[in-house]
């Protein structure tokens, strides 16, 4: 068990503990994390990424397919050897999320995407090469608009 600040206290399965050996850009210390859905709001796509090291840190993130349908960056194979073989069924994309309080500002990190072995349950954050994916590219349009259709 841990207490969070926010989800309260939460039982940690050994099983599902996802590992960042090389931690998460801006946290390198924390290593170990737990992936917690929102059931009550599985429209809205989002989850947490709680941190078993930390518990006051989790971060919301989410699928990039669902917001940016031809998302595709191309990653050096070496990036991704840490992870352990990853065949495409196993592979569970992320970015992360930033929502202030004027919500219509959110943004997603599409430059550097998590990349999760759902296998082995070990994780990577990396940064993708390429211009055409932000920092802080903006979300709030979108979601609004899957939300109404």
């Amino acid at each position: 068990m841990i207490h969070t600040r926010i989800f309260g206290d939460i039982e940690v399965d050994a099983n599902k503990i996802i590992t960042f050996d090389g931690g998460i850009i801006g946290f390198p210390e924390l290593k170990r994390f737990m992936l917690i859905h929102d059931r009550e709001n599985e429209k809205k796509h989002i989850s947490w990424l709680q941190s078993i090291d930390e518990p006051d840190f989790a971060m919301p993130v989410i699928d990039p397919l669902k917001l940016v349908e031809d998302y595709n960056p191309i990653v050096e194979d070496e990036l991704l050897s840490g992870l352990g073989k990853l065949l495409p069924e196993e592979m569970l994309g992320l970015v992360t999320m930033t929502i202030p309080k004027d919500i219509t500002k959110m943004t997603v990190n599409l430059k550097a995407p998590i990349i999760i072995n759902a296998a082995s349950l070990k994780a990577g954050q990396i940064i993708v090469d390429d211009e055409k994916y932000v920092v802080r590219y903006p979300i709030y349009d979108i979601l609004k608009s899957k939300k109404e259709g």
